[in-house]
Parts: C-alpha cells; structure tokens; sequence
C-alpha cells in the first residue's frame, strides 16, 4: 500500500496521509454501497485495504454528505474535495487504486466491484 500511497501522492500533490485517506474513502465507499461478494475478496487480497478503510472510518470525514448532502457517489466526491483533489486527481486516485488493485486481486474480481458498486465506473 505504500507503493501506491507514494505514487498517488507524487501525482496529485497530496500528503501521503491524504492520499492514503483518499485511498481509504473510496474503499470504504465500496465497501458500504457496493453489493457483489466480490468485495470482500478485493478488499482482502489488496494489501492494506483493510488498514485504509479503517483509517478512513476514524477521521469523521465519512459521516454527512459535505457540499452535496446525503450519501452515495456524490458524498464521497464531496469527501475526496475536501482533502484537496480536483476531478483530475480524483480520477488519478481512482484509476491507481484500481491498478493495484488488479495486481493482488485480479481482474474479474476488480471488474465485478466496478460493475456492481454504483457510480464507480465513471471513476474506474
């Protein structure tokens, strides 16, 4: 995970603390309104998934929509503003997450976690 947390960080301008919160937001996200078992089996092959997530459950920053009220796929833009990305670097975030991703899970089970967590693919 700190492979990527470096690269991310490199790429957006971000902290690696926010980057890995970046990171984490995102998995929590997929991991709260995603539906596929799929999930479970991304989030544990991918090395320190678990650490994010919980890194990202602690910070409060999950909790109420920010600027675009209410949950889902616009909570969680508003929530990865706020730690200072763009939607440049929201794609980057994404994109690279899902690349590592690929490289300890594998494919179908990434593929199956973009398909059936909504909004996801627009970042994927």
């Amino acid at each position: 995970m700190q492979e990527l947390v470096s690269r991310i960080a490199a790429e957006t301008g971000l902290t690696p603390e926010r980057a890995l919160e970046a990171v984490g937001q995102i998995l929590l996200y997929i991991k709260t309104e995603g539906s596929d078992p799929a999930i479970d089996t991304m989030i544990e092959e991918t090395p320190g998934a678990n650490e994010a997530i919980v890194q990202a459950g602690t910070t409060g920053t999950q909790e109420g929509g920010g600027l675009f009220g209410g949950g889902g796929i616009m909570a969680l833009g508003s929530r990865l503003m706020a730690l200072g990305l763009d939607m440049g670097g929201i794609g980057t975030v994404s994109r690279e997450l899902v690349a590592f991703a690929r490289q300890h899970a594998g494919s179908d089970v990434v593929d199956r976690v973009i398909a059936t967590t909504p909004g996801l693919s627009q970042f994927a």
